[in-house]
């Protein structure tokens, strides 16, 4: 039983992890940057695990004259689910600190690696429909044209510029990945060194 318990810095930083991340439900997690000539001082719109928030309602006036589907939380099933699931890998890490297993680290981990190829994939999925799927009576067509945002980092969509980028929320969810790999890790060597 004792060759299947963790070291206290895993068991220090599984916590830390499952308080970071219940602080991720309550702050943005991405951010979407438009920046044109009309709007020198930039657009923002902010996802957060349960909400919208920023200047979206402008930017849904801006993309109705190309055609774009409109963004209202009441659509999004992942508002209904996130907050709920990120709660639930924080308790993860917290029983996997309090009880002092490692099996219960590599499960949380390999769960949480799972839910963020997940997330990526589905918010990449949103992305892709929200610039492809436009509407063929809008104002402004351009023949072969679409508008699909970034998943992360830059791109000129006609004349805005468009950024996006993890918020506070995306970079602890980030950062738990990341330290929840480094921890099983060491706790794999450490488990096979003493075999």
């Amino acid at each position: 039983m004792k060759n299947n318990s963790l070291t206290k810095l895993s068991r220090v930083l599984l916590a830390v992890c499952g308080i970071a991340l219940a602080v991720s439900i309550f702050t943005p997690i991405w951010s979407i940057y438009l920046n044109a000539p009309q709007y020198p001082e930039g657009l923002a719109m902010f996802l957060h695990a349960n909400k919208v928030s920023g200047e979206y309602e402008i930017i849904n006036g801006l993309n109705h004259y190309i055609g774009m589907k409109e963004i209202h939380a009441d659509e999004f099933w992942e508002f209904k689910i996130l907050p709920y699931a990120l709660g639930g890998f924080a308790l993860l890490c917290l029983l996997a600190a309090a009880l002092n297993k490692r099996a219960l680290l590599y499960l949380v981990t390999g769960l949480f690696l799972l839910f963020g190829i997940g997330f990526m994939a589905d918010f990449y999925y949103w992305l892709y429909d929200y610039g492809h799927n436009l509407n063929p009576n809008a104002a402004i067509v351009v023949p072969g044209m679409s508008y699909q945002p970034p998943l992360f980092g830059y791109k000129q969509l006609l004349n805005f510029e468009v950024w996006s980028y993890p918020n506070i929320g995306g970079i602890i969810m980030i950062a738990v990945a990341v330290i929840l790999c480094i921890l099983a890790f060491l706790e794999f060597r450490k488990a096979k060194k003493a075999a």
